[in-house]
């Protein structure tokens, strides 16, 4: 097989895998990473090279006309929260994102939420979402 042939397999089978549900993640450094590395790993078997070789990511990725899973799962998500703020408000997405829980929260730090995580990523920008959709 040659390498735009595995490449479009990479594309529809392996790609499709690791993006699967992402719509709602939250993602940490630590899941970041591993889902990197397992591209990775699939793009230098691709290539036919090792991790001995110590060739850097960007050269993988540059070989192969790969992007970088992580930033497309974000922009997956993206994606995903400008849809939910266009459809109506008496479907289930749109009324998960509006909702806000009543009563007393638990002593210990709050969990990172997806809103809250694409509200950072988002403040460097200056491309605040919003996501009540009002």
């Amino acid at each position: 097989m040659n390498k735009e042939t595995k490449l479009r397999s990479h594309n529809i089978t392996a790609k499709a895998a690791l993006q699967f549900g992402s719509e709602a993640w939250v993602l940490k450094k630590r899941e970041e990473q591993r889902l990197e590395a397992a591209q990775m790993k699939f793009l230098r078997h691709l290539l036919g090279t090792t991790k001995l070789d110590k060739e850097k990511y960007q050269c993988i990725r540059q070989k192969t006309g790969a992007l970088n899973i992580v930033n497309e799962i974000k922009q997956y998500q993206e994606k995903w929260l400008q849809h939910v703020q266009r459809v109506d408000t008496n479907r289930l997405p749109k009324q998960a994102l509006q909702y806000k829980p009543k009563g007393r929260r638990n002593i210990a730090r709050p969990r990172k939420r997806w809103r809250d995580q694409l509200h950072l990523e988002d403040q460097g920008t200056g491309n605040t979402p919003n996501p009540s959709g009002t």
